[in-house]
């Protein structure tokens, strides 16, 4: 693994339970801007099953798998067993939400 590569999975690993983050605001907190695809990748690749990857969401809050794919099933379940609250694939939040409690801690 490359120190990039790192870094992203030590971001991903950083988001708590029952939170989640987006794919470009970890690559912001992994000192990686404007490279969401790339967090993509890692996630796609990684093989840790300890990795928190179901925690990752675009940012509109929406997951990122196909609706009713089993990826898509697994991760909204993993979402919700966190007590994330989830209406149609996306993660709800409030509209006074700062970004930094949009992207981390959804209502």
């Amino acid at each position: 693994m490359d120190d990039a590569t790192d870094r992203i999975l030590a971001a991903v690993h950083a988001v708590p339970r029952g939170a989640v983050a987006a794919y470009g605001e970890i690559a912001r907190r992994a000192g990686l801007p404007r490279r969401a695809r790339w967090v993509a990748r890692v996630l796609a690749r990684d093989t840790d099953p300890a990795l928190p990857w179901h925690r990752i969401v675009r940012a509109d809050g929406r997951i990122a798998f196909p609706a009713g794919s089993e990826q898509f099933q697994e991760q909204a379940r993993r979402l919700i067993d966190e007590g994330v609250c989830l209406r149609d694939g996306r993660v709800l939040r409030t509209a006074d939400d700062d970004l930094d409690a949009a992207l981390w801690a959804p209502r």
